[in-house]
């Protein structure tokens, strides 16, 4: 689909250069004198006015939206007046002509049914009315209707049609990027809520009777690790924002290890090796609990004796290498590929199936979960987190790339 998407923008363009060109008053932009021929000129502009407009429709078919990518697209199309409509209402009005709101709605139930353009004349009973012609072109996303743009001019022509039809397709690719976006955003927050749900109920319960079986005996010990359940749950269900630092992610390791070994004492050895610089590294919020999680189940069952987990993070220059490794029961690596493939059901698959698939949402196929196990032989679990990535921020959501 991106694929498809990048094409269309690259086959839209010269089109709407072309419509540009043709349907501008003045060939010769005066601030760009001397650098190319008039059609370098129109082309230029054009380019760089669809890249003015192209953030706010990045939002979706919104009435803020609208508003402020309107203007840019009337100077695209070189018209008096353009307006942007939902299926129910005018977003936005922007040039002469904004008395006929209401004779533009009207007249917009074909196009908005049958997804095809169509041009009319204008009922005017102003003398003085800049804009006596209509040319409204449908913006589809996954071929339905959303809205359309509808240029105004003083006449009839076959130029601004065509234009007008171009910028409208150019619109909908952006609307239909949107769309992508939101759909991509709604998939991470549903595995959130998924990774939320498989924190286990056992080790609640458990920690829980932990917590209730210190209460006589040492009252104090009981106070410190429910501060402890109440900040790992805290942070485990919080609302705010799809990323976190490293930082963070590794005090909730913390609250989470202190209940662990609350309940099995000297069976479980943890190790920490950090190196501060990664520290302030953004990472996918819940990417590396449930990895401990994994750690800690696997690397107790069936033994009797000491689990050891140790975690480290090295600063690798542009990258930081988080590693997970634990010499507990490990796995069979046939099994482990059709776990993270979702091919079977797996108690503590849905965890690191779970954390692959957002590594690879947000960074690219390039960082997905490295691991490394046998059956008896452990398991090492290796995640590359860039410093930087576009669209990754600590203060909202993920955002459009």
């Amino acid at each position: 689909m991106s694929g498809f998407l990048a094409g269309l923008c690259v086959a839209v363009l010269p089109l709407l250069a072309a419509g540009f060109w043709l349907g501008r008053r003045t060939a010769r932009p005066p601030g760009l004198a001397g650098l190319g021929t008039p059609v370098e000129h129109a082309t230029f502009e054009t380019l760089h006015t669809a890249s003015l407009a192209t953030p706010p429709l990045r939002a979706g078919l919104t009435e803020e939206a609208a508003g402020r990518s309107a203007r840019k697209l009337r100077s695209l199309l070189g018209t008096d007046a353009l307006c942007l409509t939902d299926r129910e209402q005018v977003l936005v009005w922007d040039g002469a002509g904004a008395h006929h709101r209401t004779e533009i709605m009207e007249r917009l139930a074909g196009p908005l049914d049958s997804g095809r353009g169509e041009a009319f004349p204008l009922t005017c009973d102003t003398p003085d009315c800049a804009v006596r012609w209509a040319v409204v072109a449908p913006l589809t996303v996954d071929d339905r209707v959303h809205g359309t743009l509808v240029a105004c001019a003083p006449r009839e022509s076959a130029v601004l049609v065509r234009a007008a039809g171009e910028v409208a397709r150019w619109v909908s690719v952006q609307l239909e990027l949107a769309d992508l976006d939101q759909s991509r955003t709604r998939l991470i927050e549903a595995e959130i809520r998924a990774l939320r749900a498989q924190i286990s109920p056992h080790f609640i319960f458990n920690s829980l009777a932990v917590i209730a079986s210190f209460v006589r005996t040492d009252p104090e010990r009981a106070r410190e690790l429910l501060l402890e359940f109440a900040d790992f749950t805290r942070y485990s269900f919080r609302r705010h924002g799809d990323f976190t630092t490293l930082a963070d992610e590794l005090h909730a390791i913390d609250h989470y290890l202190a209940l662990v070994r609350a309940r099995f004492g000297d069976r479980l050895s943890v190790t920490l090796q950090i190196a501060p610089e990664v520290l302030p590294v953004a990472l996918p919020f819940l990417c590396l609990q449930p990895l401990i999680e994994n750690a800690v189940k696997h690397g107790l069952e069936g033994k009797a004796d000491k689990c050891r987990i140790q975690i480290t993070a090295q600063d690798t220059g542009a990258e930081a290498l988080v590693v997970i490794e634990d010499d507990g029961a490990g796995m069979d690596p046939g099994l482990l590929r059709r776990i993270l493939a979702r091919e079977v059901d797996h108690t503590g698959g849905i965890g690191l199936s779970n954390v692959d698939d957002r590594l690879r949402q947000v960074y690219g196929d390039d960082y997905g979960l490295v691991i490394e196990t046998a059956v008896g032989a452990g398991m090492r679990v290796t995640v590359r987190l860039p410093k930087y990535q576009p669209g990754v921020h600590l203060t909202g959501r993920l955002t459009p790339k």
